[in-house]
């Protein structure tokens, strides 16, 4: 007989183990008998644990080699901006570490705002850049928005942010 391994999913401590009704020459195991190898219950707790996508940014990110950056800025005034009009700034972004810093990607809170960066390794001592484009057309008023920097440095992610007054 055919032993089977269930697949824990997200909801295993609240609703069980459940099987479909299938009629298969396999044997099924309750919670009480399955027995895990060391192997099978990491699986098992990285399967029952909910994915957070920003945990896996900064997983990709982190599996280089780490350094260090320092920014030319973090925060950037765009001052009055005519509704309608698409502004952009460029972040200076230096790397302090012994690696080659490696961008992965540059995420931003909102679909107004447009990133653009280095995508080559930034070899220790050279520059590289972050580049926020902002586009006015859906606001009023003072805007204050934010974009993820996904980089190969421990405090990953680095936020840029930037302040815009969208005027008629």
């Amino acid at each position: 007989m055919k032993k089977s391994l269930i697949v824990l999913g997200l909801f295993v401590g609240a609703l069980g183990v459940t099987s479909c009704d299938k009629k298969e020459n396999t044997e099924v195991q309750t919670e009480e008998t399955l027995e895990l190898s060391p192997e099978n219950e990491i699986a098992a707790e990285a399967a029952a644990a909910p994915v957070n996508p920003q945990d896996e940014l900064i997983k990709k990110a982190q599996s280089h080699p780490m350094t260090s950056l320092a920014l030319s800025e973090n925060h950037h005034n765009f001052g009055d901006v005519k509704k309608g009009g698409k502004v952009s700034h460029v972040y200076e972004v230096t790397n302090t570490g012994d690696n080659p810093l490696i961008i992965s990607q540059v995420k931003p809170a909102c679909g107004c705002t447009a990133p653009q960066y280095t995508n080559t390794p930034i070899l220790p001592g050279q520059k590289g850049s972050v580049t926020l484009e902002f586009d006015s057309s859906s606001f009023d008023g003072l805007q204050n928005k934010q974009a993820e920097v996904y980089a190969n440095v421990e405090q990953a992610p680095i936020v840029l942010t930037f302040s815009a007054n969208v005027v008629n």
